[in-house]
């Protein structure tokens, strides 16, 4: 079967160790079933995997993907939930401490088929396009996440995104925005702070700008770069959710403002399938439905994985299968 894949790791040239081509059709475990992948999208979870984290030499080679949306043996079009817990794991799938994604311990997504445990498979709605729903199991969920379980972000609320433009960022706005919910953004370029606007941000900033007032919670994915404004930013009381430190994970804790102003500073990762479950119906409900960026077909993967390495990139960029 065809399949986008790691087969080395380089940190400077991420793309050299890609490959597009032929690996054998995946078996399937007792309790596990196939699904003939009709869309994947990338995350920079892909990148961070031909860089060589999450990955030693000896998995290789690994088909990359997190993210899929598909048809399996029954016929019926499903969903992919990505993070995959131990088989005795009841719960929080996030909070098992051997869990993993697709492409970390198991052949991933950008490929004509995959498997996964039965219990990740979530029906996917009809109003729903393959490529829409490919979008949501990794950044979609994510901001899923970091907005209603991490962030208890209700309506009224003030919240601000940094780094617009990005597949979680861009997310956040978008369902923020739905659930009614003030969303600020940030970005170095004016061109996505004006996606971001059309996207549903009720105002934009240029990363570190100055904010006229204080907000309630700060989503956080850039990490080292914006972290000190993200503290300054909140209220007293105020929620930091982190999910990603793009920029590095070596920022000043300024504890001094943490400790004083009783600020909350929140991990988040990933989502849970009942999570994604909600999302699916959230975005039925509102007719919310996901940027996509660009959609390649699985033999131009390649021109894909420049995009986003590229940084251009608002929104999620899909390979159809």
């Amino acid at each position: 079967m065809l399949a986008a894949y790691a087969t080395a790791f380089s940190d400077d040239d991420p793309l050299s160790g890609l490959e597009i081509g032929e690996r054998p059709a995946p078996e399937v475990p007792e309790g596990w079933a196939r699904v003939r992948v009709r869309a994947a999208a990338l995350n920079h979870h892909d990148l961070w995997s031909l860089r060589g984290v999450g990955l030693a030499a000896d998995q290789l080679p690994m088909i990359l993907g997190t993210d899929a949306a598909g048809v399996d043996e029954n016929g019926d079009e499903v969903l992919v939930h990505s993070v995959i817990s131990s088989p005795d794991w009841t719960g929080d799938e996030t909070l098992d401490p051997r869990r993993s994604l697709l492409s970390e311990r198991h052949q991933g997504t950008l490929a004509e088929e995959v498997v996964v445990p039965r219990r990740n498979l979530v029906p996917m709605p009809p109003e729903l396009s393959f490529a829409e729903a490919a979008c949501l199991p990794t950044a979609w969920l994510t901001a899923y996440r970091m907005l209603f379980t991490r962030g208890t972000v209700r309506p009224g609320m003030t919240v601000l995104v940094q780094g617009a433009g990005g597949g979680v960022a861009s997310a956040a706005i978008a369902l923020g925005r739905a659930a009614g919910v003030r969303v600020w953004a940030t970005s170095r370029s004016a061109d996505k702070r004006e996606r971001a606007l059309a996207l549903g941000a009720a105002a934009v900033f240029e990363t570190g700008e100055r904010l006229p007032e204080r907000v309630d919670v700060v989503l956080e994915t850039v990490g080292e770069a914006t972290w000190s404004h993200s503290l300054k930013a909140l209220k007293p009381g105020g929620t930091l959710v982190v999910s990603g430190a793009t920029s590095g994970q070596a920022p000043s804790a300024e504890l001094n403002r943490v400790f004083f102003l009783q600020l909350s500073v929140v991990g988040s990762t990933m989502g849970t399938r009942e999570e994604l479950g909600r999302l699916l119906a959230l975005l039925v409900t509102t007719g919310l439905r996901p940027v996509i960026h660009a959609t390649h077909a699985l033999a131009d993967a390649r021109e894909a994985f420049a995009a986003l390495e590229g940084g251009e990139v608002f929104g999620k960029v899909v390979v159809s299968v």
